[in-house]
């Protein structure tokens, strides 16, 4: 049996691990930000195309590379970053495998120019999929400028599973924040298609945050620093009343690494377990300095889900600090058990003042200061409930203020028995109660007669069902109606989710919402649909764009299904509210007039019906 197993080129290996390294353009511009940063650069220029699928450029001015370097950093496992394998275990840098920029040209055409701050000339390197074309001196800035044009144009299968150049700009955008996050020491530039969209001067952490998503968060933060010999905290976490179910700002760094750590989240979590609703989030940034040798960054390719060696120690730290920073904030409600210097209040008793009854006010009820004929007689007090007994049968009229006597005629037998007031004491007959045809059960489920048996309708589902329907007929037909805003509210988006708000900006005012641009990622809410009376404009976009960032819908009727989804679940009615027959007679009807009254649009279901012969058996 001849040979079969035998060693992949190198071009064919780095395919394979651009498979891992290089998922998408938010990729490549993560592996070259981190080698800008790890050059010791200041300024870091980023130039988009196309989403990244054209052309992503960085620009930096870092050490730069000498020609022998740039020649060599495309090799596979070349790294400047370790040199044996403890190194491992005591890292200061972000990327340190030497497969990135093999990766890349191996996937791409990239074209490097790069000088060190002693040449006088720099070097061009130009490879394309992973092939050196040229290499040639030039003259150049000091740092180091890639180029990587057509990402993926020799393996068309991945380019073809690329996203919308919305979606794919907001992974950009995410992994630039991150980066930009972590180091506020160095000032960063983002455009795309020659529109700036980012410009972040080298400034302190608080104002970065501000500078990334916006002013408004800075009323929302509270600083959190703890030092232990194990680990150092620092950063800012959100205020309580600051929660939102969609949209927190949530970030873990460690040694100047973006990481996800759940269970690093749920220490965080704990600490604001009785403060926040169930459901809801708070924004945090919490960053963590330890011992390079207590941390393993080399478990997944990405480098962002980080192994600790005292996990449950820094647990315990985590979720103190963040409770002591509450609590010196005074962001959680305190009882004062101090009772020094304060007076002495005796309990009360009853016993003491049992005999002791309030004044009484007494007045003449007959008193009329308008009667100025005949003299005034002060009246006896009498009670007023026997005047309202027995008004059917005649009383002799008495002489008031010396005038005649009132006599009241007897009414018609007839007319008498067919119209009693309300004060009769003895109603001949009854009045006949009229059955409801709908019954609710506990502000939550309606239930109501069928052929079958007895149907049980969760009102809120059936509201939504329908409210989806209106929807999504406003936005096919373009049938919308606005409610202008007296005072417009403002509402700001991180530069991330720009893309996907103006990827869905038709379908919003399709259903009602009137949007204008204020720059700077501030947008002012001039118009919301009728009908959503009593609900924050503010909270329902932010929440309606982060569904769309969720689900990550490519197809415009996905993103319409999405949009009108996220509205009327907000918009409909809350478990728990008392409806009139009337209400429930229009939800019922509105609920069988639709499509698919079974089933709400994300597959839940909307009613139950309990059979005649199973209600029986109950009985027997």
């Amino acid at each position: 049996m001849s040979d079969i197993i035998r060693l992949l080129p190198d071009s064919v290996a780095n395919q394979i691990a651009a498979g891992e390294v290089i998922q998408r353009p938010a990729s490549v511009v993560k592996e070259l930000v981190e080698n800008a940063i790890d050059a010791g650069a200041h300024h870091v220029d980023v130039l988009v195309t196309d989403a990244g699928k054209t052309c992503i450029q960085v620009i930096d001015d870092g050490k730069g590379m000498s020609d022998t370097d740039a020649r060599m950093a495309f090799e596979r496992h070349a790294t400047s970053k370790i040199r044996e394998a403890s190194d491992l275990f005591a890292l200061h840098t972000m990327g340190f495998r030497g497969e990135a920029l093999a990766s890349i040209a191996a996937v791409a055409q990239v074209e490097l120019r790069t000088c060190t701050d002693d040449a006088q000339l720099g070097t061009s390197v130009t490879i394309s999929g992973s092939k050196v074309e040229k290499q040639e001196p030039i003259a150049c800035p000091k740092g180091s400028n890639f180029a990587v044009k057509n990402l993926f144009f020799n393996v068309p299968a991945r380019r073809k599973f690329l996203k919308s150049n919305q979606t794919e700009l907001s992974n950009i955008l995410t992994e630039f924040e991150r980066i930009a996050l972590v180091n506020p020491d160095v000032s960063f530039t983002l455009h795309h298609n020659d529109t700036e969209m980012l410009n972040l001067p080298a400034i302190q952490l608080r104002q970065r945050i501000m500078g990334v998503f916006g002013k408004k968060l800075n009323q929302e933060l509270l600083s959190l620093d703890v030092q232990t010999t194990m680990v150092k905290l620092h950063g800012f976490i959100g205020r309580p009343e600051t929660a939102r179910k969609k949209g927190a700002r949530q970030f873990f760094f460690v040694n100047g690494r973006y990481m996800r750590h759940p269970y690093f989240h749920k220490a965080v979590a704990d600490a604001y377990e009785n403060l926040i609703p169930a459901g809801e989030q708070v924004s945090y940034f919490i960053y963590f300095e330890v011992d390079p040798a207590n941390i393993d960054v080399n478990i997944h390719p990405t480098k962002t889900e980080i192994k600790f060696e005292n996990e449950q120690a820094i647990w315990q730290i985590l979720s103190a600090a963040v409770k002591e920073t509450l609590g010196r904030f005074n962001a959680v409600p305190s009882i004062d058990f101090d009772t020094e210097g304060m007076p002495d209040i005796p309990a009360f008793e009853n016993s003491p003042y049992s005999l002791v009854q309030p004044p009484k006010t007494s007045y003449d009820p007959s008193y009329n200061p308008f009667n100025t004929g005949g003299s005034y007689t002060p009246r006896r007090h009498t009670d007023w409930e026997p005047l309202f007994q027995g008004l059917e049968k005649e009383h002799s009229g008495s002489s008031q203020d010396g005038g005649e006597p009132f006599v009241e005629e007897p009414l018609p037998e007839q007319e008498f028995e067919a119209s009693p007031t309300l004060y009769d004491a003895h109603p001949e007959e009854k009045p006949l109660e009229k059955a409801t045809q709908h019954y609710q059960y506990k502000g939550c489920y309606i239930l109501t007669s069928v052929k079958s048996g007895l149907m049980i309708i969760d009102q809120q589902r059936a509201h939504i069902r329908i409210l989806y329907d209106q929807y999504m007929t406003q936005m096919e037909n373009r049938q919308h109606v606005s409610q202008r805003m007296l005072f417009p509210d403002m509402v700001h988006f991180a530069s991330s989710e720009i893309p996907v708000l103006e990827s869905i900006m038709d379908d919003l005012s399709a259903l009602g919402f009137d949007l204008s641009s204020l720059g700077g990622g501030t947008y002012a809410i001039n118009g919301v649909p009728a009908g959503i009376e009593g609900l924050n404009p503010e909270t329902l976009i932010t929440n309606m764009v982060q569904t769309a960032i969720e689900k990550g819908c490519k197809v415009k009727e996905e993103i319409q299904s999405t949009l009108a989804l996220a509205l009327a679940k907000a918009a409909a009615i809350v478990p728990g509210q008392v409806l009139t027959n009337e209400e429930m007679n229009n939800l019922v009807d509105g609920l069988f007039a639709v499509s698919t009254p079974n089933y709400t649009p994300d597959g839940k279901s909307v009613l139950a019906v309990l059979k005649e012969e199973d209600l029986e058996k109950l009985f027997k």
